[in-house]
């Protein structure tokens, strides 16, 4: 934004800025939290203290404090802006994701060598796991959790000389002791319940309380094709879009496991599937002439051959029931439903999508759905 036109929504960024920072302790934080949300809306590709405090006018030192050295909490801040969000507009998917952080050096807290989706490679950097609040038109990043790797973690490992390593670099950049070794996608499970449970933010509450349906879930591959993610969703009573890899496993959905010959001794053999699983890839040739060609959205691009910039591109949806656990059990031990299905699946096929699912990670398809990448 030019400073004209900062000038002119001033007087509402400062409400803004009052409403989101009212549980900072200190007048003087947050009159810097205000300046720092100024600076980040300037004109200017960087957005680190320096170039924003010139293009303020104003000496780096006191954004530079309030960020690095000034102690406040910044979850009820988090919260606010959340809470903020869901109440001005409809919140219809929670979307699971993670960004890396390059880095030149090792002292910044949890940098590694470690695969960045920013960089698309493996590289030195730092990786934070997020979840948005999203809708057709406008997305809020409301959480976020610093990944720690195994070698940040002295008590997760076992090499004493790796051990005494992690001890020293997480006293030298001063890592609180409850932060760990956690999976990313359990990460992500906890920020979800923190936002959306009755003891944390409420923000389900506060949405369905407003009329909204509960939001779905979406993830890319990289949270979609661990199945303890999607389960512990499903026991969540989450929907859920997740992209998946096409190498996973399953069988096809009108599949039934079949019981097994019993010799009268012992325990009886568990049923089970007659054929092999195939991966995904496999299922969805097999049912390539169902594929369908879908618009989801009108884009700004438009051309010659494209005039109205309509996204279209061609979907497959089919049933496929999940393989790696025991014939006759769905998640958490439950029996197998009837009717075959999707994990996380409605009974009836998904129709063709109608919202911008293209904005949210690699997914596409109804709610519930699982889909391959």
């Amino acid at each position: 934004m030019t400073p004209e036109q900062i000038a002119e929504v001033r007087p509402r960024l400062v409400d803004f800025a009052a409403e989101m920072l009212g549980d900072l302790p200190r007048k003087d934080q947050r009159a810097a939290g205000e300046l720092y949300a100024r600076g980040l809306l300037t004109d200017g590709r960087r957005k680190s203290m320096q170039p924003m405090a010139a293009r303020l006018g104003m000496d780096h030192q006191r954004l530079q404090q309030f960020i690095t050295s000034s102690t406040w909490d910044y979850v009820p801040v988090r919260r606010n802006v959340a809470q903020w969000f869901a109440a001005s507009q409809p919140v219809e998917a929670l979307v699971v994701d993670d960004t890396g952080f390059p880095k030149d050096g090792n002292a910044s807290p949890c940098v590694a060598r470690q695969y960045s989706g920013t960089l698309g490679k493996i590289g030195n950097c730092q990786v934070a796991v997020s979840v948005h609040l999203v809708n057709e038109q406008a997305s809020c990043a409301a959480d976020w959790r610093l990944f720690c790797p195994e070698s940040w973690d002295d008590q997760a490992l076992d090499d004493p000389a790796a051990a005494a390593r992690a001890a020293r670099q997480r006293e030298r950049a001063g890592l609180p002791d409850e932060i760990r070794h956690t999976e990313k996608w359990r990460l992500a499970l906890q920020m979800i319940e923190e936002m959306t449970g009755p003891d944390g933010w409420a923000l389900a509450g506060q949405i369905t309380a407003a009329g909204g349906a509960r939001p779905v879930v979406v993830s890319d591959a990289g949270y979609g094709d661990n199945a303890l993610f999607r389960e512990e969703l499903t026991t969540a009573g989450w929907r859920y879009v997740v992209a998946v890899k096409g190498t996973a496993s399953a069988y096809p959905g009108q599949a039934v496991p079949q019981p097994r010959p019993y010799g009268g001794r012992g325990q009886p053999p568990k049923p089970a599937y007659p054929h092999p699983p195939a991966n995904l890839r496999q299922l969805a040739i097999a049912s390539a002439g169902q594929i369908q060609p879908v618009t989801w959205r009108q884009g700004t691009k438009a051309t010659r051959g494209n005039p109205t910039a309509a996204m279209t591109s061609h979907f497959l949806a089919i049933r496929v029931r999940p393989s790696g656990r025991p014939a006759g059990c769905w998640p958490n031990g439950h029996p197998t439903p009837p009717s075959p299905r999707t994990t996380g699946c409605p009974p009836s096929p998904p129709a063709p999508p109608s919202k911008n699912w293209s904005a949210w990670p690699r997914s596409a398809g109804g709610s519930s759905t699982t889909t391959a990448s």
